[in-house]
């Protein structure tokens, strides 16, 4: 059974060893990690499955924080994008969790997912107004439960958005899909031009 979902970022610099200084920009965003791990550690997952736009970071960030009070031996799963389509994400997700709903084993998923790169001149791809509209758009889906409105976005406004982690976040919204859950936003920031957002999916 479906247990409990998180949408985590995952930049590096959000690890104290890496981040050093710049992780003050980010103490919202590592604040609310910690009240996600609690939250998905009283879930009692015995089953972790973690999506990631990349390899490496894109596991190794989220897990950092939110798999510290977890059993060191859970079983986990790791799903690597590699498909352009969001509507195969979001569909694989409806599968996946219909699966849960056949199995007794508790399971929990993490989209690990960056929202737009352009919110800022400064930022690593510059500043585009598609950006900052699209982390809007993402995050009222999100409080709304409303994947509809991810699925209707244009591809070329997404691809102005430089966003990295819709499909992990359509993954998770398809798992949930039909079930009675409540979904919060947990914090929203984006210091560096990059926006993290960390929200809960947990059943009502």
């Amino acid at each position: 059974m479906l247990v409990f979902g998180v949408i985590s970022p995952h930049p590096p610099l959000i690890i104290p060893e890496i981040g050093g200084k710049d992780i003050e920009r980010v103490k919202r965003t590592v604040a609310a990690l910690e009240m996600a791990a609690e939250r998905l550690a009283a879930a009692k997952p015995a089953r972790l499955l973690i999506i990631s736009p990349h390899e490496g970071h894109g596991f190794e960030v989220p897990l950092h924080y939110l798999s510290k009070q977890l059993p060191a031996d859970l079983e986990t799963e790791m799903i690597l994008v590699t498909e352009s389509s969001y509507t195969h994400y979001y569909e694989w997700g409806k599968r996946y969790g219909e699966a849960c709903d056949q199995s007794d084993q508790r399971t929990a998923i993490i989209a690990s997912a960056d929202l737009s790169h352009v919110l800022k001149p400064d930022g690593p791809y510059g500043y585009h107004s598609a950006g900052p509209l699209f982390d809007k758009l993402v995050i009222k889906a999100v409080k709304e439960k409303d994947v509809g409105q991810l699925l209707r976005l244009d591809p070329g406004f997404l691809e102005r958005a430089a966003e990295c982690g819709l499909r992990s976040i359509l993954f998770l919204m398809g798992a949930f899909e039909g079930r009675d859950y409540e979904s919060e936003v947990l914090s929203y920031e984006g210091p560096f031009g990059v926006g993290y957002l960390v929200a809960t999916f947990s059943l009502s």
